[in-house]
């Protein structure tokens, strides 16, 4: 598998080329936001890790453009913090965040969680279907009411457990597990932001997914037609 590292510190790049090589995959790298930009359009990477703070563009601007056409998983590495921070990465497309330093062990821990996790969804065929809405992993095609949702890649297989799980709470850590590929007892607000994404997309549909405090999340079938909002489908995270 190919991946793609964009960081503009040499020591950065030259750690994680240690790390990464010694497991077989093959790497790429870019010193800065639009080299990385360019190199992840023409070589279609399996993984984009990339650091947030790089000249040029920076890693919000790099993720953007990368998703205006791929699906491909980003990894984004930041000193920053905040959980703002994370919440504008997390929106517009990265998948998962490592905090600077890191320990160069959980960067290839996650590397490969990613990478196993999608390609157990490119290799699986299933489809599901729930009231209006129906999914297909193959194709990864979602239609809601006969009309087609533009998902990112997160948030169709987020969907699609949820879907799967039709009536059954599934806690933040489960989600995380099945969608991201890993366990990860910290930072779960990736999570809430991608169901308040799908909340968006399910607004006027015959599904809702309730939040239960302090446990988790499930889809359920709406009560009444017309899609109105219940208690519960708005329920803050």
């Amino acid at each position: 598998m190919n991946i793609l590292i964009a960081d503009d510190e040499p020591h950065i790049r030259e750690l994680v080329r240690l790390y990464l090589s010694r497991e077989g995959y093959e790497l790429e790298f870019a010193s800065d936001g639009q080299e990385a930009l360019e190199k992840a359009v023409m070589l279609q990477p399996d993984l984009v890790v990339l650091d947030l703070m790089m000249p040029k563009l920076d890693g919000f601007e790099v993720t953007k453009g990368i998703r205006q056409d791929s699906d491909v998983p980003i990894l984004m590495l930041t000193v920053r913090r905040e959980d703002a921070v994370k919440v504008a990465g997390f929106e517009l497309g990265a998948d998962d965040y490592l905090t600077k330093p890191f320990n160069p062990k959980e960067l290839v821990a996650r590397v490969k969680a990613i990478l196993r996790r999608a390609d157990g969804i490119a290799r699986s065929g299933v489809e599901v279907s729930v009231g209006s809405l129906t999914l297909n992993r193959q194709t990864r095609e979602a239609v809601l009411g006969g009309a087609s949702l533009k998902l990112r890649t997160k948030e169709f297989d987020l969907l699609f457990a949820l879907a799967q799980n039709l009536q059954t709470v599934m806690s933040r850590e489960q989600l995380l597990s099945l969608v991201w590929g890993y366990t990860f007892s910290g930072e779960t607000r990736t999570v809430d932001v991608h169901i308040n994404h799908l909340r968006q997309h399910l607004r006027d549909s015959d599904l809702q997914i309730e939040t239960l405090r302090g446990v988790g999340y499930k889809m359920t079938m709406r009560d009444n037609p017309n899609g109105l909002s219940l208690a519960g489908d708005g329920d803050a995270v």
